[in-house]
C-alpha cells in the first residue's frame, strides 16, 4: 500500500487513526499501541502477504538476540545477530547479483530462480542492526516486545525510512507524549502530508514524463541530442528530488498525526555548496548510519589522511551497493566517493573556512559545480546499464553533436568547432519525438527554482517542531488560520484530482 493511493488516503489512514485514538481515549493505551502495530503489519502485508512472516521472524529473532545480549553482553551473540541480518538482506537483495558476477568472471551459466525483493528490507534490517549494537554497548535498555514491534513496524517509516534509532523513537511511544496536543498533531501532520503528496503527484511524476523517455532511448541504444540528454538528466534529478522529498514529508506528517516526531531525512540537498554538504542534507539518516556503523568502525579519520580517504571511499562504495544490487549503483557510489575525496583535498589546500564564505562570488560557482556533479552522477544511478549511462554522458558532453536550428547550423557549420546537427523546427521552437523542449525547459526551470530558492517544508512548519532536529526557520511560517486552510484545501483537492494512477516511490526499490 502506497501513501499516494486512494485506498491508503481514504480507507487505511482514517480507520487507523480512528482505532488508535478511539482505544486511547478509553484509557486502553497499550491496546491502542497494539492496534497501531497490527495496522502497520497489515500495511506491510498489503503489498505481498507472503513476506509478512519474514518480517515477523526478523523481529522475533532480533528481539530474542537483544534480550540475550542485554543479559550477558556476549560479543559472539552480537556478531551472530549482525551476520544473520546481513545474510537475510544478502540473500534477497544480492544473491542474483553475486551469481551474475560469478558467471561473468568464470564464463559459467549458473541460474537462480527469481527472488522478489521484500519491501523495506534494507531499512528494517539496518534499523535492527543498530539496536543490537546499541544493546551490546549498553546504550539501549530492555524494552517490551510490544514497544520493540512498534519501533520496527511503525508504518510511516517502515518501507523507505528514515532509519531511526531506538533512543529517538522509544521514549515517544508513551501515553503522555502521544496524547498531548492531539488537535495540533493532526493539523500539523495533515498539512505536512498534503505538501508531500503534492510534491510526489504533481511535481515528481510530472518530471518523470521528460526523464523516462530519455533513459529508455539511451537503453535502446539510440542516439540522443545534447539538449535531450541534459533535459533527461535534469528531469530525473528533479524527479528523484521531489519524489524523495515528498515521501519524507508524508512520512513525517503521518508520524505526527500519531504524536510522533521522526528525525529529519531530507534538508534541501540541492542548496548544498559542496559534496560534503550534500551528504549532510540527502538521506541524512542513511549517512548517519554509514558514518556511525561503517566509517567510524573502519577507523574514520583517526589514522591519518590516507586511511581516512580509503575509509571514505569504501563507505561510499558500500553505500552505493546498499541502494541496489547492480554495477551501476557501485559506480555511482564510487563517483561520490571520489567527489568526497576531492572535496577533502580542497579543504586541506584552501582550509575549511573557505566553504563557510557567504559572498555570492564563491557561493554561486560552488552551488553550480556541486549541482552539476550530482546531476552527472544521477545518470548512472538511473540508467539501466553502463552502456546506457555512457551513451547519455557522451550526448551530454556533445560527442554526438549539438542540435541547433537549421539556419544557425548553416552559419556555424563552416567553423568546424563542434559537430552541429541541424534540428527540424516548427514555429521557431525545437521539436523532437520525445517531448516538447519548451515544455520540458519550463518545467525544469520551475522545479529547480522551487528546490533552490523556496524554503523546505520543515522550515515553513518550524514553529510546530515537525522533526526531532531544530533547523533554521524561514520567514514564511505556517499558521492554523483561514488563509492557510484555503491554500491547503485547494492544494489537496487539486492533488487528489491529479491522482488518477498510482506510481511507486523511487526509494521503495532500495
Amino acid at each position: 500500500m502506497l501513501f499516494n493511493s486512494h485506498s491508503f488516503i481514504f480507507l487505511f489512514l482514517p480507520l487507523t487513526l480512528l482505532s488508535f485514538y478511539g482505544l486511547a481515549s478509553r484509557g486502553s493505551f497499550r491496546h491502542a499501541l497494539f492496534a497501531l502495530v497490527f495496522s502497520s503489519l497489515f500495511f506491510y502485508a498489503w503489498w505481498n502477504p507472503v513476506y509478512l512472516p519474514l518480517l515477523l521472524a526478523s523481529i522475533a529473532t532480533n528481539y530474542a538476540l537483544a534480550c540475550a545480549i542485554h543479559t550477558n553482553r556476549s560479543k559472539s551473540l552480537l556478531v551472530a545477530g549482525i551476520a544473520l541480518n546481513l545474510a537475510l538482506i544478502g540473500y534477497f537483495k544480492y544473491a542474483g547479483f553475486f551469481v551474475s558476477g560469478v558467471n561473468d568472471l568464470t564464463g559459467s551459466s549458473h541460474t537462480l530462480y527469481t527472488i522478489i525483493l521484500p519491501l523495506g528490507i534494507s531499512f528494517f534490517t539496518f534499523q535492527q542492526i543498530t539496536f543490537l549494537v546499541d544493546t551490546w554497548t549498553g546504550n539501549a535498555k530492555r524494552y517490551s516486545l510490544l514497544d520493540y514491534c512498534q519501533f520496527v513496524t511503525f508504518f510511516p517509516q517502515l518501507i523507505a525510512g528514515p532509519i531511526v534509532h531506538h533512543h529517538e523513537m522509544m521514549p515517544q511511544f508513551q501515553q503522555t507524549t502521544i496524547l498531548a496536543n492531539v488537535r495540533e498533531n493532526l493539523s500539523v501532520g495533515l498539512t505536512i502530508f498534503i505538501i508531500g503528496l503534492f510534491k510526489k503527484v504533481v511535481l515528481a511524476d510530472s518530471a518523470a514524463v521528460f526523464a523516462t523517455p530519455v533513459f529508455d532511448t539511451a537503453q535502446a541504444d539510440l542516439t540522443l541530442t545534447m539538449y535531450e540528454a541534459w533535459v533527461g538528466a535534469f528531469a530525473y534529478t528533479l524527479q528523484l528530488y521531489f519524489d524523495f522529498s515528498g515521501y519524507s514529508d508524508m512520512a513525517i506528517g503521518l508520524a505526527r498525526m500519531f504524536g510522533i516526531r521522526l528525525p529529519l531525512n531530507f534538508n534541501s540537498p540541492y542548496k548544498a555548496t559542496s559534496i560534503i554538504d550534500f551528504w549532510r542534507r540527502w538521506h541524512m539518516t542513511l549517512s548517519r548510519f554509514l558514518r556511525d556503523y561503517l566509517y567510524i568502525p573502519l577507523g574514520g579519520s583517526r589514522y591519518g589522511s590516507v586511511r581516512r580517504s580509503i575509509n571514505v571511499f569504501l563507505t561510499m562504495l558500500l553505500g552505493g551497493l546498499w541502494h541496489g544490487a547492480g554495477w551501476t549503483f557501485v559506480i555511482w557510489g564510487a563517483m561520490h566517493g571520489i567527489y568526497l575525496l576531492i572535496n577533502h583535498l580542497w579543504r586541506q589546500w584552501r582550509g575549511y573556512s573557505s566553504e563557510k564564505q557567504t559572498h555570492w562570488v564563491w557561493v554561486v560557482p560552488a552551488h553550480i559545480l556541486t549541482l552539476l556533479a550530482v546531476v552527472f552522477a544521477w545518470v548512472i544511478f538511473r540508467a539501466a546499464s553502463w552502456d546506457a549511462a555512457l551513451s547519455l554522458w557522451q550526448s551530454m558532453l556533445g560527442f554526438n553533436g549539438v542540435a541547433v536550428p537549421a539556419p544557425i547550423a548553416s552559419v556555424l557549420q563552416p567553423l568546424n568547432a563542434i559537430p552541429l546537427v541541424p534540428e527540424i523546427t516548427s514555429g521557431g521552437m525545437f521539436k523532437n519525438q520525445l517531448f516538447d523542449i519548451k515544455d520540458a525547459v519550463l518545467w525544469i526551470l520551475a522545479l529547480i527554482s522551487i528546490a533552490l530558492f523556496l524554503p523546505n517544508t520543515q522550515q515553513v512548519m518550524h514553529s510546530f517542531k515537525p522533526v526531532l532536529e531544530d533547523i533554521k526557520p524561514s520567514t514564511l511560517q505556517w499558521r492554523p488560520n483561514l488563509v492557510w486552510l484555503c491554500v491547503l484545501s485547494l492544494t489537496g483537492t487539486y492533488t487528489l484530482l491529479q491522482l488518477t494512477g498510482v506510481s511507486e516511490f523511487l526509494y521503495f526499490q532500495f
